[in-house]
């Protein structure tokens, strides 16, 4: 990119704009005509970077600004351009829907021109330059500087803190809050994108150190920070100005229009008028000119600052750039060629630029497959601005990789999502006292807790369980491994079990027979597969890497190595059959449209089976549009299409006229049949009937099937199934999805009127949730009645199947404003123009459904809003109250869907194993079933298909066992260190679950960041784990250190008999010292005893000279 700005930085047009500009007198405008493109961006980013002064951009909207904002971060680096965005969810919504983001984001604009240490680009539009920001005085006032070495009392500080109305937590997760343990602070300040942890050493700051706020360890060292306050709070009766007047008269300022920007200003500031004067009860707010700066205030400004503006209208000079808009080549490659060709002739510089290395890669291979022979000289970027540009007088084209490819680019903005959610799914699957709890040994019982309790003395912490009849069993730090939380179904309680009784034993010995049995039904298949031969497909085609390469979203990892996973499988001679899961919305699609273009590319047929008559439709829609331009002829069967039709089709079909042909059930009929069929596709597989998928049984056996499903299924139910299935899990969003604002409302006619007016207002489309099919016509008719001007259309299941689609087809095409309809868009409708979503009387619904309803909208870049119409929470049964909850904070993409996921994956690991599996499940509490599924698995690995998984390493695995511990010692986090038991039972249960040495190092190093240098017991409780360890791998069952003895013993089966090489080491000990070393045999069990071991430390440097010599050498 630096090469980029240089080419331009000797252009004499920059250099006598840039004279112009400076000379400009207060009140006049330059204007700036014929920059297309990006070649904008260029110009700022110059402009800042060669007089060194600041500059802020106003652009004519949100979207636009972002552009221009990710533009020049590419050129200047990262940290040299800020956003300015508003501070309000809504603009002048509800007061109190304050963004703490966008807080954070505009305090550090802030902070930044006050400090001004090196030029900056802020890049605002109209409704953020809006709201006025306090002066320099009044900011310098409220920020405290803090660096190391400073000399400062813990006290002082945190009294500054209350004073800057900081609020105190246990931990810090959003700007606005600080924590104390010990000699540490944490703090996140608004004006830092991350919060800060001080290491106070007496009254001197030692150490200030960034961290995240998910995993709240420190990532590096800085010298300094800024405490920022809220400096948004709208209550305060503060003197405020404009961000022209705040950034100073030195500022360079480049206004796109500004006679567009007063406009938006005196609409919005009418608004404000409205709303205060509508405005009752509660504190007053101060008055419209105090918060807000109307058209006429800005103007005023102008008439003290010159600037430059790309409306010509205004300015009395104007600076003509004769530059042109990168011309559309409509993916047709050779008319792209043959324009980079014309240029070279007219010795122009040929700039590509490219966002992604694949994406060089593949218009590399599309270039030299349409002319082998020659090579252009084209200079590539490693980075693509938002538009590419001509630019004649300069002989220069520059070009952007998406454009030509007509993919979609997404802009970045730094949002500061309130990673609170993050810390959500941790609260999940933390224990509270009262939730259920499965011990794999003794079943289900109800937690209790952390407690301590004495040990002959020393104090040490268990983990009190409480079953049937009040029973209670302890259940040591150590054996934390046992316990997990119940999962069942979304509302299922469980049964507590009688400690002692054998009903627990009993029932897993059930499952897990009847679990082997599953598992075996489905290796076997999968080994009948391996033998049955297919076809393999050619490699890839330069149209391939074409379609690949236009597909308007990025790649999401998962989608990459899914891809790669289908290709490989297509290219092999055994017939593939893959199950893809993932989140709606997670680019499954895409992964059959590549499958299938693959399939015709070897003049192979295609069937797509879908479940519903709406689907047929949609995704013959989707194929058709991402398949457009290449050599594929598609068609679609349903019950909309006439018997005519379906003759016609039918014998094309047959003669091999129809390359993918996409249908219901109706695929599988008699009177069809493939001439050369080569891909089946299924999606949402679970929602065909038996003899559907009896039929399939017969079609699939040498043909490559691709299934496609929604509900997602676990990934530890993914490692266990793998040996019986090929499966791709898609995790992870594509990266240009915005999340969706999700608010839950009562039911007020205002409310519903402004969301549906809201998305109207911007050509948007809303569907409105009603699910019962009685009195659907009044709720239409009541909106109606609120949105006089909409059209509205209503569809249910009851609705003839000819009709239904009419209208769902129409609303697809935008004929109807509004949708209201039952749950029946729920699976699988895609209309990108929709983003609004009203669901009445949504406490009634799972958060599931919830969740996939909710994955309607939000399908294009814009911004999309889902309300829930409930009650009042407060009348609401603690669960429906819990699931509207959990939805409402989780509008991003990312994590809140994994509680949604929860719950799908029960429900997916039920449907993928059948009905019987899913009694189990419930039962016995998820993580059980899937731990007796692993084992099930593994053990036919061993015995039953030994030939067919020869290539794993078999024999004795030390880590099949666990080694449990039992101790008279303290080991344990004492109070003092940590004194959260929240927080505690969380680390004691971390620590169970590390693997190995190298995690245990990073976790303590990550334990002493937080909490300060581990005391005695803590690092004792660290050796305890090693010695586990160590434990397992001399196939030990239990080490006891009690009373300054160690005993250890080996299992009692007798096909785990110990290892030889262990039994011979402790042999010689034993006849070196007789006194110390005893061997203790009673019934099958063999225990070694060892005399006089102090503690932990001793045990562990014992145990280690008795791992047999090649392991001891490590």
């Amino acid at each position: 990119m630096i090469a980029l700005l240089d080419a331009y930085r000797e252009d004499a047009r920059f250099n006598s704009l840039l004279k112009s500009w400076l000379d400009l007198p207060p009140g006049k405008s330059l204007g700036l005509s014929g920059v297309r493109g990006s070649l904008k961006s260029v110009l700022a980013a110059l402009a800042v970077d060669t007089t060194g002064q600041s500059l802020v951009v106003v652009r004519s909207d949100k979207e636009d600004a972002a552009y221009f904002l990710n533009d020049c971060e590419k050129l200047l680096g990262p940290g040299r351009v800020l956003f300015f965005p508003d501070s309000y969810r809504k603009p002048y919504g509800e007061r109190d829907q304050v963004d703490n983001a966008n807080i954070g984001l505009r305090a550090e604009v802030l902070q930044r021109l006050q400090a001004n240490k090196q030029p900056l680009i802020v890049v605002t539009y109209p409704e953020a330059l809006a709201e006025k920001v306090v002066t320099r005085k009044t900011f310098g006032g409220k920020t405290l500087h803090v660096s190391r070495g400073d000399k400062l009392d813990l006290d002082f500080f945190n009294e500054s803190l209350f004073d800057l109305r900081f609020e105190r937590v246990d931990f810090v997760e959003k700007p606005g809050q600080f924590a104390v343990r010990g000699g540490i602070v944490d703090v996140y300040s608004f004006a830092h994108q991350t919060p800060h942890r001080i290491e106070f050493f007496g009254n001197e700051v030692e150490d200030i150190r960034p961290f995240d706020v998910e995993s709240q360890l420190s990532d590096g060292v800085v010298e300094s920070m800024t405490l920022v306050p809220n400096v948004e709070d709208k209550v305060k009766k503060e003197v405020r100005e404009s961000l022209l007047e705040y950034a100073g008269a030195e500022s360079l300022l480049w206004i796109e229009d500004a006679d567009l920007l007063c406009d938006k200003l005196d609409q919005g500031y009418s608004q404000a008028e409205a709303a205060y004067v509508a405005h009752d009860g509660g504190i007053k707010p101060m008055v419209p000119h105090a918060l807000y700066s109307s058209g006429v205030h800005v103007q005023h400004l102008l008439q003290q600052r010159a600037h430059l503006t790309e409306s010509t209208r205004a300015s009395e000079t104007t600076i003509p750039w004769q530059s042109l808009p990168q011309p559309t080549f409509g993916k047709n490659f050779s008319l792209l060629l043959e324009h980079l060709q014309a240029h070279h002739r007219t010795h122009r510089e040929l700039w590509i630029m490219c966002s992604l290395p694949q994406q060089k890669k593949r218009l590399v291979s599309i270039l030299h497959d349409l002319a082998p022979d020659e090579t252009l000289p084209i200079q590539w970027l490693d980075h693509a601005l938002h538009h590419g540009w001509e630019d004649p007088a300069a002989n220069r084209v520059v070009y952007s990789d998406h454009e030509i490819f007509e993919r979609y680019q997404r802009f970045r903005l730094r949002d500061g999502l309130d990673k609170a959610q993050a810390i959500t799914l941790k609260e999940l699957n933390s224990l509270q006292v009262g939730d259920y709890v499965t011990h794999i040994d003794h079943g289900i019982g109800k937690f209790g807790g952390l407690q301590k309790i004495d040990v002959q003395g020393k104090m040490q912490e268990a983990i009190k369980l409480v079953y049937k009849d009040s029973d209670i069993l302890y259940v040591s730090i150590h054996s934390l491994h046992k316990i997990a939380k119940f999962n069942g179904k979304e509302g299922a309680t469980p049964v507590l079990n009688k400690l002692g009784s054998p009903a627990w034993q009993a029932l897993k010995k059930k499952t897990k027979t009847r679990v082997k049995q599953m598992a075996y039904d489905l290796i076997q298949l999968y080994a009948k597969r391996k033998e049955a031969k297919g076809y393999g497909y050619a490699p890839d085609t330069y149209l391939q890497h074409e379609l690949e390469a236009s597909f308007q979203y990025e790649d999401t990892p998962d989608q990459e190595k899914a891809t790669a996973d289908i290709k490989a499988d297509m290219e092999s001679p055994i017939a593939m059959d893959r199950l893809i899961c993932g989140d709606v919305g997670f680019g499954k699609t895409e992964l059959a449209v590549r499958a299938a273009f693959k399939a015709v590319a070897d003049s192979k047929q295609v069937a797509v089976l879908v479940p519903t008559t709406i689907l047929a439709f949609q995704h013959y829609q989707t194929f058709k549009k991402r398949l457009e331009g290449f050599p594929a002829r598609m068609e679609y069967i349903n019950r909309s299409r006439s018997a005519k039709e379906v003759k016609a089709i039918a014998e094309d079909l047959a003669a091999g006229k129809i390359d993918i042909l996409i249908g219901t059930h109706k695929l599988v009929s008699k009177e069809l049949t493939f001439r050369d069929l080569g891909l089946l596709v299924i999606d949402e597989e679970q929602k065909f009937g038996v003899n559907v998928k009896d039929k399939l049984k017969t079609l699939k056996v040498n043909v490559d099937t691709l299934t496609l499903t929604a509900t997602p299924i676990p990934r530890t139910l993914q490692f266990s199934l793998m040996a019986a299935r090929d499966l791709s899990v898609m995790t992870t969003p594509p990266p240009n999805r915005q999340p969706i604002e999700t608010h839950i409302m009562g039911f007020n006619e205002e409310g519903i009127r402004d969301a549906l007016a809201y998305e109207m207002s911007r050509g948007g489309q809303a569907f409105f949730i009603h699910n019962r099919v009685e009195n659907i016509e009044e709720v239409a008719g009541m909106l109606q009645r609120l949105v006089p001007d909409a059209c509205i259309a209503i569809c249910h299941g009851q609705m003839k199947g000819h009709d239904l689609e009419k209208i769902l087809l129409d609303f697809m095409a935008g004929e109807y404003d509004i949708l209201v309809s039952t749950t029946i868009v729920e699976s699988g409708l895609d209309v990108p123009n929709a983003n609004t979503m009203l669901i009445h009387q949504a406490h009634m619904f799972g958060l599931s459904d919830l969740h996939q309803m909710r994955g309607r909208v939000g399908r294009s870049n814009r911004k999309a809003f889902c309300y829930l119409i409930a009650p009042p929470l407060a009348g609401l049964p603690e669960e429906s109250r819990k699931r509207l909850q959990a939805l409402e904070q989780f509008s991003d993409l990312g994590s809140g869907f994994k509680i949604a996921l929860r719950d799908l994956e029960i429900r997916g690991a039920g449907d993928l194993l059948g009905a019987e599996q899913s009694g189990f499940i419930n039962d016995l509490g998820f993580d059980t079933y899937q731990k007796l599924l692993g084992e099930a698995v593994d053990e036919l690995k061993k015995n039953e298909f030994k030939d067919l998984y020869a290539d794993v390493r078999g024999g004795w695995n030390p880590k099949d066992r666990d080694c449990q511990l039992d101790t008279d010692l303290e080991l344990l986090l004492p109070d003092a260190y940590i004194n959260f038991v929240e927080e505690r039972l969380r680390i004691y249960r971390e620590l169970n679950e590390l693997p190995d040495e190298a995690a245990l190092t990073a976790y303590i190093a990550g334990l002493e960041d937080r909490f300060g240098a581990l005391p005695v017991q803590a690092q004792q409780l660290m050796t305890s784990l090693r010695l586990r360890w160590l434990g397992q791998e001399l196939g030990f069952e239990k080490i006891v250190l009690k009373a300054g003895k160690m005993l250890c013993h080996f299992p009692e089966e007798a096909h785990e008999a110990p290892p030889q090489e262990v039994l011979m080491t402790f042999l010689q000990k034993l006849q070196a010292q007789p006194q110390r070393f005893r061997m203790k045999q009673k019934g099958p069990r063999i225990s070694l005893v060892v005399e006089s071991v102090s503690g932990v430390d001793a045990a562990f440097v014992l145990l280690k000279e008795w791992l047999p010599s090649g392991e001891n050498a490590e």
